[in-house]
């Protein structure tokens, strides 16, 4: 609802200091996507957080960009107290998702792509 305080969430507090893995984005994701879809606005906090990989935020915020249009995102979901290295990761990871979720031939070379190197491992 429009006029609401963000639902704050301290990342910390649910993952701890390091945000490196996909199983902790996808648990932020599984926090956040069903208040964004309802139009609720979000603030993940990322005091205390040491240490971000990009698969972190693939995970927990990229992928939102299948369902919710890149504006609506933009609107609803603030991420508060990033380091500089930090930001510019989230910054390359809704770059990445936005042309990802956009079109279909780059979103399909990238599938196979990893499929590949899923069955070569």
């Amino acid at each position: 609802m429009e006029g609401r305080e963000a639902m704050k969430y301290k990342v910390y507090e649910l993952i701890g200091e390091n945000c490196m893995s996909r199983q902790a984005g996808e648990e932020i994701y599984n926090l956040i996507y069903p208040k964004l879809q309802a139009g609720e606005s979000v603030d993940l906090d990322l005091t205390g957080v040491r240490r971000l990989l990009s698969v972190f935020f693939n995970f927990a915020i990229g992928q939102l960009l299948r369902d919710i249009k890149a504006k609506d995102l933009d609107r609803l979901l603030v991420v508060s107290n990033l380091s500089p290295v930090g930001q510019q990761t989230y910054d390359n990871v809704i770059e990445n998702a936005k042309y990802y979720y956009s079109d279909e031939q780059y979103r399909k070379a990238v599938d196979e792509m990893i499929l590949e190197q899923s069955l070569c491992s």
